[in-house]
């Protein structure tokens, strides 16, 4: 019992995997006609059922069969609430912001775009420039995930299944683009949901709880760590989407304003449903007394400690679940670092070959540092770290009654952001280098101290604050000079409205729903400026 076959687990793991390629690459044979703009991006051509089998694809990922029953295991029911709601709830921005900014930028098909045109080119590189960081992090952390829980549910070499996901997520993506990508997501999508369900039922059925162990492990009970993840998540989280290309251009490739909405509410509810199914495996684990062992084990293998008490056929179908979700995260993962690496730093001129070949060569770099195995959960916190410092003083540019607010006051705000976390950290530790270790959150996000709740506390405000500065200096030395040169001081009179940016793409057409008058939409275009 607990572990299939080696024989069972080769033909289950690369299986599927064959199935995938052969999908993948037949879908992009019947799409080979498609030109460079619907290799990047399929604006407005996607209606709500599709989107949110998609949203759900690109939100979960094999990491969350370490994690959200790790939470479980120290933080409790409470823990794993505010977990699985921190990461399904935002979802629902992109149904609430991404009308704004697809009216705002209409020919665009990532918030990077939005940026070089609200905040200038400076600002935008800057975005973009965390942004492929973000993705690249997603990207270790997913392959470095998949290995792990090969070697654990089959005690096979993680390394070749690794190895084989890059291969086939490579072939389809350099082949296919974001459209074969987002085909491919629907089916991962449902067969996600479906073998969910199969696998609640199967252990559900198959697992034998200890009463007495319920009580005596205080899972039950709030804790001081569940109180403060009730700030610590949705910050991390909800900051940290904004990075994630692959949301904005799903966001794009909505048809209507009414289907992205229906889209992403689907898929929060789906999201957060799936998310606590997993997580109650850790809960599982202690209640059945599997983890935490003899010697004791830590909480991010407690879904495998669990699965070893269950039959073989039962981890057969945890194992297909775990390729499905992985190759969906990933291959999402790379079409979005593609197509935003060739909107923000190529303008879209580059030839489709290129791009082609651009996927194939990242995968290179991802796999390096992935096979190093470095902690997913600290992975996770360091992108968290810098979208929250960055994303605040980035959203403020959203309000056309904010014109005044420029790209300057932005970077300085992200970089201020992360400069207050180590002033911060040094002074609650007493000294700075374990100031700077606070920047990586090496201790963690599960200590019984301040240190994690701190950081994320510094990280908006100080970017906050960094700006607002920023803001003072800047338009203090605008009025110094204008004064100077005996002229007037600008630095609050409103831009006058200016088109688009082209990136490329040819504008397509609002259909009824989204249409709004055309002085609206040009007014929302302000020209991008960084002082």
């Amino acid at each position: 019992m607990g572990q299939p076959s080696y024989e069972a687990s080769n033909a289950i793991v690369y299986l599927t995997y064959g199935a995938f390629l052969v999908t993948g690459v037949w879908i992009a044979w019947l799409w080979r006609g498609q030109t460079k703009s619907e290799f990047l991006a399929s604006n407005r051509t996607q209606k709500a059922l599709p989107l949110a089998l998609n949203f759900i694809a690109s939100a979960l990922g094999s990491g969350i069969l370490f994690t959200y029953p790790e939470i479980s295991t120290i933080a409790g029911v409470q823990g794993l609430v505010v977990y699985a709601l921190s990461s399904s709830l935002p979802l629902l921005i992109f149904g609430f912001l991404g009308p704004i900014i697809r009216r705002k930028c209409p020919a665009g098909f990532v918030l990077t775009e939005w940026t070089r045109q609200r905040y200038g080119v400076f600002t935008a590189l800057y975005l973009s420039v965390l942004t492929l960081i973000t993705i690249f992090l997603y990207m270790v952390a997913e392959l470095s995930a998949l290995q792990q829980i090969i070697n654990a549910l089959t005690g096979l070499n993680g390394l070749w299944a690794v190895i084989a996901e890059c291969i086939v997520t490579t072939i389809y993506t350099s082949l296919g683009g974001f459209r074969i990508s987002f085909i491919t997501d629907n089916i991962q999508g449902a067969m996600v949901v479906g073998l969910i369900i199969l696998g609640v039922i199967t252990v559900g059925v198959e697992t034998k709880i200890d009463r007495s162990l319920v009580e005596s492990s205080n899972l039950l009970d709030a804790s001081l760590l569940g109180w403060q993840l009730i700030y610590i998540l949705p910050v991390a989280i909800l900051t940290n989407d904004f990075f994630l290309s692959g949301f904005w251009m799903r966001t794009f490739a909505s048809k209507t304003d009414r289907d992205l909405i229906i889209g992403t509410s689907i898929a929060t509810i789906a999201v957060a449903v799936i998310l606590t199914l997993v997580g109650v495996s850790g809960l599982l684990a202690a209640w059945t007394g599997a983890w935490p062992g003899d010697p004791p084990q830590e909480g991010s293998i407690a879904l495998f400690l669990l699965l070893e008490q269950l039959p073989a056929w039962v981890v057969g179908i945890v194992v297909v679940m775990t390729v499905s979700l992985s190759t969906a995260a990933f291959d999402s993962l790379q079409s979005a670092m593609v197509s935003t690496g060739s909107n923000d730093l190529f303008r879209n001129k580059l030839d489709l070959w290129w791009i082609r070949l651009a996927v194939v060569l990242i995968i290179f770099p991802v796999a390096v540092v992935a096979l190093k195995s470095p902690s997913v959960l600290q992975i996770y916190l360091i992108s968290d770290l810098v979208s929250a410092s960055s994303i605040p003083v980035l959203v403020i540019g959203l309000s056309n009654k904010c014109y005044w607010w420029r790209g300057f006051e932005v970077v300085v705000g992200g970089l201020g952001g992360l400069l207050t976390v180590f002033i911060f950290g040094t002074i609650y530790y007493g000294n700075a280098q374990d100031g700077a270790k606070l920047l990586l959150l090496e201790q963690s996000l599960y200590v019984n101290d301040w240190s994690a709740f701190g950081a994320f506390v510094a990280a908006p405000i100080g970017g906050l604050l960094w700006g607002l500065g920023a803001f003072v200096l800047r338009v203090g030395s605008q009025w110094v000079l204008a004064k100077a040169r005996g002229g007037a001081g600008v630095a609050f009179d409103c831009p006058s409205p200016e088109p688009p940016l082209s990136t490329g793409f040819h504008e397509q057409s609002l259909t009824e729903d989204d249409q709004e008058p055309a002085a609206s939409v040009k007014a929302s275009s302000l020209k991008g400026k960084f002082l």
